[in-house]
């Protein structure tokens, strides 16, 4: 047989039989050729790194634990710190809005499979509560609002603010008594809370898996780096626009605006639960006429049609403010895409 022909066998029995079989197809076919010893030999060489690879690889599978994580930007930083280890999966994806999702059976699937799951708590994705209870029990749960690292920040109860006039920034922080409820759960809009965040993941990840500790360590600080710089540009940024009033859909910027002095003098609703009363609605109408406001921003999940009737008759233009990067592809990078946004919306409506 020559030489053609016997790699035109060869060829063609890889691709009949795959790349497992791939090796018994070359010691079956050179055990025809002439040098067949030498052959065989690099046949059974390529067949045991197959195997040691493929046990390699199976290993690295089983040491990644199945982590889930309940939103968007949580699961960006807590992607971040997974680099090179594994992809978490999500829970609240593509457009979807935390405050009126219905969970999906893959989304249980999710649940019950889970070795570690990261959620801000009932304050926030309150439709996760009793999923949770029922699906995830043999799941470690990381509830984000209880970490003492973060800091919250009370809800405020209606929708006409003076500037820095209500509860102090840490005048309620942290205080773990105080009803869920009564407190604000979009904690990830201050970048601070984002750097604690990424330190609370890493320090659970390590010790559910501890093989990758010293990787999720690593990924964690060049996090905690980048967000340090990010933060300090934002503030940079931002800092031209404090003294500009502007009203937003509903009341999820106070870590934003509290981080980096800005001017929101009140929301369109409270929550996008409840529709506001006509009485709310004519009050933020004349707030916004009575502060000439800059701009009136809205949400791209809920129609546009309140925040038309807000601007109705003012000065105010209108802009588009998404505290959860609905539009935006799931990732490591999603974070500072996302709060990179918001500062454009906020430059870009709220200039001269």
């Amino acid at each position: 047989m020559s030489a053609n022909a016997s790699f035109d066998g060869f060829r063609m029995r890889t691709l009949l039989h795959g790349s497992w079989q791939m090796p018994f197809s070359l010691l079956l076919i050179l055990n025809r050729s002439k040098d067949a010893p030498s052959l065989c030999a690099l046949a059974l060489r390529a067949l045991i790194l197959l195997i040691a690879a493929l046990f390699c690889i199976g290993r690295a599978a089983a040491a990644a634990p199945e982590v889930v994580v309940s939103i968007k930007p949580i699961h960006s930083l807590v992607a971040a710190v997974m680099e090179g280890v594994a992809t978490p999966a999500l829970i609240v994806a593509g457009g979807a809005s935390p405050h009126l999702y219905a969970l999906r059976p893959s989304d249980a699937e999710h649940l019950a499979s889970a070795r570690i799951i990261f959620w801000i708590g009932p304050i926030f994705e309150s439709f996760l509560a009793k999923p949770l209870a029922a699906l995830a029990g043999r799941a470690e749960i990381v509830e984000l609002d209880r970490a003492p690292e973060i800091t919250l920040l009370p809800a405020r109860e209606g929708g006409l603010w003076e500037r820095h006039a209500d509860e102090p920034a840490h005048h309620r922080a942290n205080e773990r008594d105080a009803a869920d409820a009564d407190m604000d759960g979009h904690l990830w809009l201050d970048p601070a809370n984002a750097k604690a965040i990424a330190a609370v993941t890493a320090t659970r990840l390590a010790i559910i898996d501890p093989a990758n500790a010293a990787r999720y360590r690593e990924n964690a600080a060049a996090l905690s780096g980048r967000l340090e710089a990010f933060d300090a540009a934002l503030d940079e940024r931002l800092r031209p626009l404090r003294e500009r009033p502007f009203v937003v859909f509903h009341d999820a910027y106070q870590y934003l605006t509290r981080r980096y002095g800005l001017a929101a003098v009140g929301s369109v609703t409270v929550s996008p639960e409840r529709a506001p009363s006509a009485r709310r609605i004519a009050a933020i109408h004349a707030k916004v006429a009575a502060l000439k406001a800059r701009c009136v921003f809205r949400e791209p999940q809920f129609p546009p049609r309140l925040v038309d009737t807000v601007m109705a008759g003012t000065t105010a233009r209108s802009g588009v403010l998404d505290p959860e990067g609905s539009d935006l592809a799931p990732g490591p990078n999603l974070y500072f895409t996302l709060m990179s946004k918001l500062a454009d919306a906020l430059t870009n409506c709220l200039a001269p």
